[in-house]
């Protein structure tokens, strides 16, 4: 990670689970981390806990609206003068975090999926890979994606609805962009990262309210048992530290004895 150092890292999402998270670990490798999300002042509070050298900024961007991720990569393009890491983080499920349902769900839920699961990683992935390029062509793009981008999970109660079809997208996505930038002959390295189920806000939500599991989570007994955000956190910083030559392309990794995905 020493290369990294004194580099800049976007993540999306950054105010809460997975992304803040992340934002903490890169800040405390060194780098200067720019935190996007709606929740700006969660993000700022982050800095605080920083124990390396780095830094953290919080920009209020709400990642549905394409103005907004334009005008935070100006920002950091004014601010820091480019970006050389990417994390795609922010995620969306549904209201409430109840799963869209592909029978019941209104279009205005399944576009708010799409456009913060495919289309917002998308635009951040377009911008940042511009900077990269006007900055020697070295980066990386880390998509947070999800088992369900390989597999759609069996809740025969509450299906997952547009969710998984959002994840598979991510998986699609990081090849095509990994044959683009093979086009080009682009150093920059492009990883998928695709956790079972997280222990976060947004699934702790999930579990209580839709699975009605509530003092079962992680128990020896339990099928929706979970990782922590550190152990996704941890594995971004894996596939960061690899030499220049070598790409992670697609990493999965969920907690053992998880039967969510089977």
């Amino acid at each position: 990670m020493e290369r990294w150092e004194g580099k800049v890292a976007v993540v999306t999402g950054a105010s809460a689970g997975i992304g803040a998270t992340t934002a903490l670990a890169l800040a405390d490798h060194g780098m200067r981390v720019v935190g996007l999300a709606r929740r700006q002042h969660k993000i700022q509070e982050l800095n605080n806990a920083v124990k390396g050298r780095g830094t953290i900024r919080g920009l209020r961007c709400d990642l549905t609206n394409e103005e907004d991720i334009l005008a935070a990569f100006r920002w950091i393009q004014n601010s820091f003068g480019g970006v050389d890491v990417l994390v795609n983080s922010a995620g969306f499920i549904g209201n409430k975090t109840v799963p869209a349902s592909l029978l019941s769900g209104s279009s205005n839920e399944w576009r708010s999926v799409l456009d913060t699961n495919v289309v917002a990683v998308s635009i951040c992935t377009r911008e940042a890979v511009k900077s990269m390029r006007r900055r020697g062509d070295n980066g990386h793009i880390i998509h947070i994606n999800s088992l369900a981008g390989h597999k759609v999970p069996f809740f025969p109660s509450t299906p997952l609805g547009i969710y998984p079809a959002s994840k598979h997208a991510v998986t699609a996505l990081t090849e095509s962009l990994r044959i683009e930038l093979m086009a080009l002959k682009s150093r920059i390295k492009v990883t998928s990262i695709s956790p079972g189920s997280v222990d976060t806000e947004m699934t702790r939500t999930f579990a209580t309210n839709v699975l009605g599991i509530k003092d079962q989570l992680n128990g020896e007994q339990s099928y929706f048992k979970q990782l922590l955000p550190e152990d996704v956190s941890d594995a971004i910083v894996y596939a960061l530290g690899t030499r220049p030559n070598v790409q992670v392309h697609e990493l999965t990794i969920q907690p053992i004895g998880q039967r969510l995905c089977e």
